[in-house]
């Protein structure tokens, strides 16, 4: 599960702030861009996870540690992978750096638990788990105790 997705954002004037450095608030937003992309790159999306199987994945944690600003008209490559699988959650990490000069901005990550509708915690649908696993050896199985 070492494989990052790439994800392409540039800095738009209302992400900035007074100073004209992005406010901290949208780094959280791009993780979410950049967790989209990597389900879609392989091959699903929130939407049909949601849709088809009751399946949601709520945010339950999230940190993000600030390394240097941002800027409007920034170009900036977040990167996402898949940290962690468990039977019902999941663990994101993240890393946004500068495509001109290939400056680390930020990093973090984001831990979910999978939910129904019903807000009920519930397992991963196993179709969705499969395609999120690069390497079976480094995840739980499904039938493990909740996380």
């Amino acid at each position: 599960m070492d494989d990052w997705n790439e994800t392409e954002i540039r800095v738009r004037y209302a992400e900035t702030d007074q100073m004209g450095i992005v406010h901290h608030a949208n780094y959280l937003i791009w993780f979410e861009a950049g967790r989209s992309e990597l389900c879609r790159a392989k091959g699903f999306s929130y939407k049909q996870m949601e849709e088809e199987e009751d399946a949601l994945m709520v945010v339950a944690e999230s940190y993000c540690r600030y390394k240097s600003p941002a800027h409007y008209e920034d170009v900036l490559t977040v990167r996402t992978k898949i940290g962690e699988i468990r039977s019902r959650s999941l663990r994101f990490f993240y890393e946004v750096y500068r495509a001109s000069d290939n400056t680390l901005i930020a990093e973090g990550e984001t831990h979910h638990l999978v939910t129904g509708r019903d807000k009920k915690v519930r397992v991963l649908p196993e179709i969705y788990r499969n395609l999120l696993i690069d390497d079976p050896e480094n995840s739980f199985p499904p039938n493990q105790a909740p996380s």
